[in-house]
């Protein structure tokens, strides 16, 4: 998400700026801007919509000066606008600033801030900073900045210019990354490696609350006590398309590694220790939450698999039925739906054609809609009563990855919150659950570091035709979202059933060496699972199993197990799913598939 350039040079910004920013353009953005200093004098120029119309901009206008910063944005606080475009700035116009993240306390500060007198223009979280910085400017930017981000909760890259020190540029991060580029008498900062290459492959990799301080004497990188800091230059040795993948091979592979902040970043603000669960403008009462007949949640493909995990949740922690509807089928059997019934609506893109229709259904019958979806200004947002942001950040791969568990997240929040404001759990249940959930990252993490078993199992298996993913209450929801993963980007049929479903008629399709990917996760059905892997495997067939740490006792009835990190049982999904996004993509791999652009697929299905 989100996209940052800087430049302190001899030669002009601003095309270095454009330039660097289309590099970037890959990340997803929904409008731009640059920010350039000539002669002592800060100008702006940013724009709603393509990086193309901040060109004509400034073939209209130009921006003349060597220093300057830019900005490609994918909107989490404030609709697309030109307003909260970056960079954003001071009252006064001698401080711009940049950001890339999500400031948690933003609210605080900027309630504070207003109270000192200072006036706001955007919807953003970002515009607090030019502000903050303002207010502890005494002469020294660079001080300035330093005192900001002690006053700063959350996650950030930012970089900064005044017209008060023309000459120089002031970056930090936390969180979310930022390289420097180290040229000829010239310096670039980036949110990625892509946006320098063509002038420089000699870089900063910068490490959370490290500063760079560049001027045309040269760079200085500092802790955050202002000492200065030796840095080994890292030389960058892939083409441009691998660095706009972060070096891994493919976008979903990237996105897969993405996942642990994409969970961090969707709780953040949301879910906080010793607070009430938020979910910021959706202003749904306590009486009408109590008062609440029905949920339907209704959604395609991998959003209704994350669905099928949010009718678990929120009918076990809140108590509140909850029907489950693939969105193309919802419209045509006349819905009994009425103003006590809530429908809630995923979609990554926000503009899923049938999961539209849906929506404009239910608000026809009086229903109150909550749209889920991963895209600020889109139809969903704009036509949902309320709307809750999965801050996933752009997905480039066709296969839905990290929007999927960013929807889980969303499922588990909206999930709290009935449940804080029906009092069906106590404030102690609801903390231990938050708790959980705030390891989350850390778990998704370990699990991507454990991908070998994976790996290896599927260069055994890739030529199988078919495979069976199989599992018991959650783990059969994770279940279908496996077996989509493997049939969209590796073309091997594969189904999804519930274990107990076996003896129903599927397992009259077991044979010697059928492959089974089979899911047991949750403690208090575990030995049920085993019993049904134990009835695959006197049939002949090869099990894969994913179990939580210490269950080795599924050996003895498995062909291959991973073991994935102990979470609560209804938390499971978040991680177990990733494994199974790793196994689709290595068969996909295996076999020679064109993973990010699978065949007859599109990324956001506009037509019913």
């Amino acid at each position: 998400m989100c996209g940052i350039v800087g430049y302190v040079g001899k030669k002009q910004a601003s095309s270095i700026l454009i330039e660097g920013l289309r590099k970037l353009e890959y990340r997803g953005y929904d409008s731009a801007g640059v920010a350039i200093i000539d002669n002592g004098v800060l100008s702006v120029t940013k724009c709603k919509g393509r990086l193309a119309n901040l060109e004509a901009q400034l073939l209209e206008e130009p921006l003349k000066g060597n220093v300057g910063i830019g900005h490609t944005r994918w909107a989490t606080h404030g609709k697309p606008s030109d307003e909260n475009s970056h960079p954003h700035t001071n009252e006064k116009g001698t401080i711009s600033v940049v950001h890339n993240g999500i400031i948690e306390n933003y609210i605080h500060l900027r309630e504070w801030l207003m109270a000192k007198g200072y006036k706001f223009i955007s919807e953003t979280d970002s515009e607090v900073i030019p502000h903050l910085i303002d207010f502890y400017y005494d002469g020294d930017i660079v001080d300035a900045v330093m005192k900001t981000v002690t006053k700063m909760e959350g996650s950030y890259a930012i970089a900064v210019v005044t017209s008060n020190e023309p000459d120089k540029l002031v970056a930090v991060r936390k969180d979310s990354p930022l390289i420097v580029g180290l040229g000829k008498d010239e310096f670039y900062i980036a949110s990625d490696i892509p946006a320098v290459l063509n002038h420089t492959r000699e870089v900063y990799l910068l490490e959370d609350k490290e500063f760079v301080v560049i001027s045309n004497d040269g760079i200085k990188l500092l802790d955050a006590e202002g000492k200065t800091i030796n840095k080994e230059i890292f030389h960058v040795t892939w083409d441009a398309e691998a660095a706009e993948k972060g070096g891994y091979e493919h976008f979903m592979l990237k996105e897969i590694h993405e996942q642990p902040k994409a969970i961090r970043d969707t709780m953040t603000s949301r879910i906080v220790l010793g607070e009430p669960i938020t979910l910021d403008d959706i202003n749904i009462t306590k009486d009408q939450i109590k008062n609440l007949n029905k949920i339907y949640i209704v959604a395609c493909g991998t959003a209704y698999n994350a669905g099928v995990v949010g009718k678990y949740v929120i009918e076990k922690l809140a108590r509140i039925p909850v029907e489950l509807d693939i969105a193309s089928e919802f419209k045509y059997r006349d819905p009994i739906m009425d103003k006590n019934t809530l429908m809630i609506v995923i979609s990554q893109s926000g503009e899923t054609a049938d999961t539209m229709s849906a929506l404009r259904l239910a608000k026809s019958k009086g229903s109150r809609v909550i749209a889920v979806t991963n895209v600020v200004g889109s139809a969903a947002s704009r036509e949902a009563d309320d709307v809750l942001y999965t801050w996933a950040g752009p997905e480039i791969a066709v296969a839905s990855t990290k929007a999927y568990v960013t929807q889980l997240i969303a499922m588990y929040i909206i999930a709290l919150f009935f449940a804080q404001n029906k009092e069906t759990l106590s404030h102690e249940e609801i903390e231990e659950i938050k708790i959980a959930m705030m390891e989350l990252p850390e778990k998704a993490e370990e699990v991507l570091k454990n991908k070998e078993t994976v790996q290896k199992f599927t260069a055994k298996t890739y030529m199988h035709k078919d495979m069976f993913f199989i599992g018991r209450g959650l783990d059969y929801a994770v279940a279908l979202e496996g077996s989509l993963k493997l049939k969209e980007i590796s073309y091997i049929h594969s189904d999804a059933y519930p274990a107990g479903e076996l003896k129903h008629g599927p397992i009259a399709l077991m044979e010697d060496g059928t492959i089974v990917i089979a899911l047991a996760t949750q403690e208090a059905i575990f030995d049920k699972m085993v019993s049904n892997i134990k009835e695959l495997a006197t049939r002949g067939a090869k099990v894969f199993a994913f179990a939580p740490e210490g269950h080795t006792e599924i050996e003895k009835s498995v062909f291959s197990v991973t073991y994935i990190p102990k979470v609560m049982d209804i938390l499971a999904p978040v991680i177990s799913v990733i494994p199974l996004q790793l196994l689709a993509y290595y068969m996909a791999i295996q076999k020679g598939c064109d993973v990010d652009k699978p065949r007859n697929l599109a990324k956001s299905v506009t037509v019913e």
